[in-house]
Order: C-alpha cells, then sequence, then structure tokens
C-alpha cells in the first residue's frame, strides 16, 4: 500500500479547497478523503482521489481510514457544543494513534493562547494538549477569521441604509479567506518537514468597522458610516434584522473583543506559507461586488 495525505472533512468548505490546492502539487493518487458521507465525495473519486467512510461518533471507521497516512489533515468539528467537539477530536487522535500516522496537521484557532475568543479557543486548546499527549509529531494551523463570515451578500444592507451598527468600537480584527488558509494548509501537506511548528494563520492587517465602512462607501459611491452601540442595543438590531439569536449572540461576543483590544493580533506566517500578501478585506468586497 503506498501511504497517502489524508484529508478529513473533505467535502466541507475549506476541506474542498484544501484538496484543490493539494492537487496542483501531488498526483491524485496521494492523496485520500476520509468522509461522512461517502455519496458526497464523488466528485473526489472521479478525480482519482481514494474516498474512505470515517464517521467521528465511530471511531472504529477513523482507525481504518486513517490506515497508510504519511500525513493526517484533521480539520476540526464544526460542532458548535465544545466538550461534544473536544471529544469528537481526542477519538480522531486515538485512531491516528493505532493507525500508526506519522505526523498530523490539525486546524486551531489563531492566538489561541493570548486572550482568544474563549468559546472556540478553549476547543482548540484542549485539543492541542491533547496531541501533545498523544506524542504524535504534529503541525498546528492556527487560522484566524474567516473573511467570508463578513463579505457577504449582508453588506448591501449596510450600503442601503448607509450604516454599520454594532458594539465593536475602534477595535480591530483579522480576518483572511477560506482560500488563502486553504493553499497555507496544502503546501505544509506537500512539503516535507514543518513537524513541531505552530502557525498563526493571520493577516499581516487586521481591519475595523470603520475601515469597513469606508471601504464600502468607496465601492459603492453612497456614503456608510459606523456607528458604535452597546452590545444589548446591537444585539436587539441583529435579531429586529432578522438574524438568529444563536448567530447575533455569537457575533456580538466578537464584537465585545474586538472593543477590547484583542482580535487585532497580526502575523507573517500566512504570507510566508503561501509566498504573497493574503487577499485583504479591500480585495474580498472589490471582487464580491465585480468592481
Amino acid at each position: 500500500m503506498m501511504s497517502k495525505i489524508i484529508v478529513t472533512a473533505a467535502t466541507g468548505e475549506l476541506g474542498k479547497l484544501v484538496v484543490k490546492h493539494l492537487l496542483a502539487r501531488v498526483p491524485a493518487s496521494e492523496i485520500a478523503v476520509s468522509v461522512r458521507n461517502t455519496e458526497k465525495a464523488a466528485e473526489f473519486a472521479e478525480l482519482g482521489i481514494e474516498v474512505r467512510y470515517g464517521d467521528w461518533d465511530d471511531p472504529a471507521s477513523l482507525e481504518q481510514a486513517y490506515a497508510d497516512a504519511s500525513k493526517l489533515l484533521l480539520i476540526s468539528s464544526p460542532q458548535d457544543e465544545s466538550i461534544s467537539r473536544v471529544r469528537k477530536h481526542v477519538s480522531a487522535i486515538e485512531a491516528a494513534k493505532k493507525a500508526g500516522v506519522p505526523h498530523i496537521v490539525y486546524t486551531s484557532f489563531a492566538f489561541a493562547d493570548v486572550d482568544a475568543f474563549a468559546p472556540l479557543a478553549n476547543v482548540h486548546l484542549a485539543t492541542e494538549f491533547a496531541l501533545k499527549a498523544s506524542g504524535i509529531p504534529t503541525t498546528i494551523l492556527r487560522n484566524t477569521w474567516y473573511q467570508e463570515l463578513y463579505v457577504n451578500p449582508s453588506l448591501q444592507g449596510y450600503i442601503d441604509t448607509g450604516s454599520i451598527i454594532n458594539s465593536a468600537g475602534t477595535g480591530k480584527i483579522n480576518t483572511v479567506t477560506r482560500d488563502d488558509l486553504a493553499l497555507a494548509t496544502a503546501t505544509v501537506l506537500a512539503e516535507e518537514g514543518h513537524q513541531g511548528q505552530v502557525y498563526e494563520l493571520a493577516s499581516s492587517e487586521s481591519w475595523s468597522f470603520e475601515q469597513l465602512a469606508d471601504i464600502l462607501s468607496h465601492i459603492s459611491g453612497k456614503k456608510v458610516t459606523h456607528q458604535s452601540v452597546s452590545d444589548a442595543d446591537s444585539f436587539q438590531g441583529m435579531v429586529q434584522a432578522g438574524l438568529p439569536e444563536g448567530l447575533a449572540q455569537f457575533l456580538v461576543a466578537i464584537d465585545r473583543k474586538m472593543a477590547a483590544g484583542t482580535e487585532g493580533h497580526t502575523s507573517l506566517d500566512l504570507e510566508k506559507l503561501i509566498g504573497k500578501k493574503p487577499t485583504s478585506i479591500h480585495e474580498s468586497i472589490a471582487l464580491l461586488f465585480n468592481k
């Protein structure tokens, strides 16, 4: 059996992009994907990638899915309940240990150990410690916030009303595109080395909602301003605008961290791995509006 680079959660948004970038670097015969729903992975099979069944909740399936790995990319579980996420990650690490995986690459959360957004940081730090405890050589890719969380059709609403209203104050946030994160991930998977490294995959520049308002004004030709309100007022506004309460709470919690000045950390790790500046928020918005 030839050993393969195994990508978990390959039918997810990040996973699909990682496989795309990996295919530009290694032959399809050297890649396998571990997925819960093999039918969803039919497009990979057509490209000559081996599709394996692996379910977080079925540890025996994971051990089989991770067999003959040269490297295993463990993309963190999307489940939102923290303890259950950690449990799934630990199951995967145990399965990898049993399967004799020589190198795990794990998608963690940027600056997880520096006053980061607790609901995410705690899950990822717990997993990082579990990886250390396993003794398996590991590369930690600490992904910052997805730019897609902010660059989406909802921006049109800010342009229409002429204002962005939230509780972020003048705080900044660091965001990068999924595609840039996937490119960095594929680079690490395709290259030798990287064991024992922790990469902060963030942009070298952060942005504030004031800057976002300026970008929208510039692109739309209509004046957009940022107005800071209390957390409670911000939450009410989001729910009235039709956002689900859970998502509104999540966004308000991020805004609170921005206002406190803890979300603006920057890093050059991503730029070094992908060999170019990551796509800026301005570029992403320009692409969205085709300007």
